[in-house]
């Protein structure tokens, strides 16, 4: 069981931001923007590169609810989503997960 399945069941507290039936967000704990959010859905699917073409409908809510977050959370001036996928991708929680990232100017590369 991954610590973002214990976040859904709640076992472990998070400083959720947003709820639905197919997703939770709440900010990351180690913040690498004044806004950093983390989306994840309630299906565990382990990474992107596990995702099927059943899943193309989540995978495009949790964009849209990106999407949503940004507007409430008033990053007007721009934003970042970020999917890491695999180690090497940078990826440390074996749970599908958006990044959410504003506040601030974003460079390029990111790292």
């Amino acid at each position: 069981m991954t610590i973002f399945k214990k976040i859904i069941d709640r076992e472990i507290p998070a400083d959720i931001v947003y709820e639905d039936e197919q997703c939770l967000a709440f900010r990351d704990i180690n913040p690498q923007a004044p806004t950093h959010v983390l989306i994840i859905p309630k299906r565990e699917i382990p990474s992107l590169a596990d995702a099927t073409a059943s899943d193309v409908p989540l995978l495009g809510h949790l964009l849209f609810v990106a999407r949503e977050l940004a507007v409430q959370l008033q990053l007007g001036g721009g934003f970042r989503t970020i999917i890491n996928a695999g180690p090497d991708g940078g990826q440390s929680v074996d749970h599908l997960h958006v990044h959410l990232l504003g506040g601030r100017t974003l460079t390029w590369p990111p790292g």
